[in-house]
């Protein structure tokens, strides 16, 4: 169906740039292109690259709408649009869905590659810039319109909206590292930085049959938490790196690990990972999206113990439907009900993003309705 959507009036948080407040707007929703679909967002967790940004940690074209962890409510579907999900289920108005964190060029070699995320005229939900009548386009804001070629997943009606807020970046980019490192039947994991992407991968580890997974971490709470979500062993990080790595090699039966996930961005981190690594290992590196000192590896070692060297930005939609099977699953599994510590209006935004940073929980909610 074609909507016309000029009456309609959307309030909306712009970000201008870190160390300014949120401006809260109230903008026309403008009427559906080709393919498009009107969402209401229903549900918005702030991510840790949100922060990033509204920290200065990284940099984002300015104004824009932040947050891309987002599930919401298809209020009207464009006619050209082929009506149905990633999963060839029929969509139709008022059903729940998530969607990918990106939309591009499906014909673009990239796109054929399997690297839709790195693909022709790439946009970024929660990322973009905001223009006159192309503004709903982020999680801080009560609608979000979804551009042609964004793939789209239907929420099953048990699962908590905050638990499917997470799919769509989260959980879908520890899919796409598990990917990376291939099987992990019977294989030593050691993880690093135990956010929710740590906590995710642990999760997913233990699922696809590893047969001991260690967690790193420098915060003890989600150290232990991770307990929780499938990890083994606990490792703090408290500076000493070298006692570390000699402590996990001389753990472990091959005098290091089979696979090491970095999802904490942190030099030290990822510089302890490939030095544990076992004759023949992989590190799949998620975390450094911000800039960060230049890495110090011994190149001598990689050669000669086979080491391989992955890194992983967002996710394809392979990554994204595993990801949605994993969460129906397991969500009740592992305690990913609880990872959502504190809930806040679009009107609190401000205060949301105060809290997340003060008190670094593993997600906050921007709850709509």
């Amino acid at each position: 169906m074609k909507q016309e959507n000029q009456e309609l009036q959307g309030q909306l948080a712009i970000f201008h740039g870190a160390g300014k407040e949120l401006e809260l707007a109230s903008q026309v929703v403008p009427s559906l292109k080709s393919g498009e679909l009107l969402i209401r967002n229903l549900y918005t967790t702030l991510c840790g690259s949100d922060l990033h940004t509204f920290c200065g940690l990284r940099q984002e074209t300015c104004p824009t709408v932040l947050g891309h962890e987002i599930v919401g409510e298809i209020l009207a579907i464009d006619s050209a649009h082929l009506g149905y999900d990633l999963k060839g289920k029929k969509i139709a108005v008022g059903d729940t869905i998530t969607w990918s964190i990106f939309s591009s060029n499906p014909l673009s070699p990239n796109s054929i590659a399997g690297i839709p995320q790195k693909g022709d005229s790439l946009f970024k939900y929660g990322h973009a810039l905001v223009k006159e009548g192309d503004a709903f386009h982020g999680g801080l804001a009560e609608y979000c319109i979804l551009k042609s070629h964004t793939e789209i997943l239907k929420i099953p009606e048990e699962m908590p909206l905050p638990i499917a807020a997470t799919l769509n970046c989260s959980v879908s980019t520890v899919a796409g590292a598990l990917r990376l490192a291939g099987d992990l039947k019977d294989k030593t994991v050691l993880i690093t930085g135990m956010g929710h992407l740590g906590i995710t991968c642990a999760a997913m580890c233990r699922e696809a049959g590893a047969d001991w997974i260690g967690a790193v971490d420098i915060a003890t709470e989600r150290l232990e938490e991770a307990l929780h979500f499938g990890a083994d062993q606990l490792f703090h990080m408290n500076g000493n790196a070298t006692r570390l790595a000699e402590e996990l090699k001389a753990l472990l039966p091959r005098n290091g690990v089979d696979v090491v996930f970095d999802m904490s961005g942190s030099p030290e981190a990822m510089e302890l990972g490939v030095e544990v690594l076992a004759i023949g290992g992989s590190a799949v590196w998620v975390g450094a999206v911000f800039n960060t000192r230049p890495l110090q590896l011994n190149a001598e070692k990689i050669i000669r113990s086979l080491i391989t060297i992955k890194g992983l930005h967002n996710y394809n939609y392979d990554d994204f439907r595993n990801a949605f099977d994993f969460m129906k699953r397991n969500w009740q599994r592992y305690p990913f009900d609880k990872v959502v510590e504190k809930e806040f209006t679009l009107r609190q935004a401000e205060q949301a993003f105060e809290y997340a940073v003060k008190n670094k929980p593993f997600r906050v909610g921007i709850r709509f309705y």
